[in-house]
């Protein structure tokens, strides 16, 4: 996780919040393995996007989540912000802001993993 926001500020994307999970369920006397959210995004697009479909912020900013699986694997998921556009019907001329998004996401991503992305 630490890599992710790392990688997600290098590339032009601010961290906004960062939610473990594994962490409230101590607080409640339960077990999870390690399991955070990222929230980031870049509010300069962001913005666009909402002020074309305001609707698109249930979807923005940006989050992915990274868990560690039984096997001690880490494993980073996202939402395709290609689908933001499509969703919530986006101008056709604020197309290409979602696309620059998938691009810094998955740029940030394989920073994160160290080069290499597993789909």
């Amino acid at each position: 996780m630490d890599r992710l926001a790392a990688a997600a500020a290098d590339n032009g994307m601010a961290v906004l919040a960062r939610i473990d999970h594994a962490a409230a369920a101590a607080q409640v006397d339960m077990v999870l393995r390690p399991t955070e959210v990222l929230i980031f995004g870049n509010p300069k697009v962001g913005t666009q996007i909402m002020q074309d479909a305001q609707t698109s912020g249930i979807d923005l900013p940006l989050k992915a989540l990274v868990w560690e699986d039984a096997a001690g694997k880490t494993w980073i998921g996202y939402n395709d912000p290609m689908s933001i556009g499509s969703r919530h019907v986006v101008h056709e001329r604020l197309k290409p802001l979602p696309r620059g998004m998938a691009d810094k996401l998955a740029k940030a991503v394989a920073s994160a993993l160290g080069g290499a992305l597993d789909s």
